[in-house]
């Protein structure tokens, strides 16, 4: 099941990468409610990536996965963030793609020819 938080952009860690290669990178977004919370979010392996270009301050809309786990009798919850969505901001590639507008046919249908194909 996924999730979306959305929110200011409160913190963004440095990559941490570990001896068996596997890597994450955490950030902390604060949501916008009557009684703002402080919510720390993580991208594993490739999903860092996401964070590239995203300053502190930046309000965006993160989906994320939950998941746990127990380890040694010590229970443990993770927020995924897979995608990363600033908000507020247009470019070009958010924009759908319109199409140029079709000219109006100008020919004269009213005249028939003699040859023509009655269907």
């Amino acid at each position: 099941m996924a999730y979306e938080i959305s929110g200011t952009v409160k913190k963004v860690f440095d990559t941490q990468t570990f001896a068996s290669g596997f890597s994450k990178r955490e950030f902390v977004v604060t949501t916008e409610d009557k009684f703002p919370q402080d919510i720390k979010l993580e991208c594993l392996k490739e999903k860092a990536s996401i964070l590239e270009g995203v300053e502190e301050g930046q309000r965006v809309k993160v989906r994320f996965d939950i998941t746990g786990r127990e380890y040694n009798g010590r229970y443990f919850v993770n927020l995924n963030a897979w995608r990363l969505e600033a908000e507020g901001t247009s470019s070009a590639a958010e924009e759908p793609d319109r199409e140029a507008p079709v000219p109006d046919d100008t020919t004269d249908h009213s005249a028939k020819e003699e040859d023509e194909i009655p269907f």
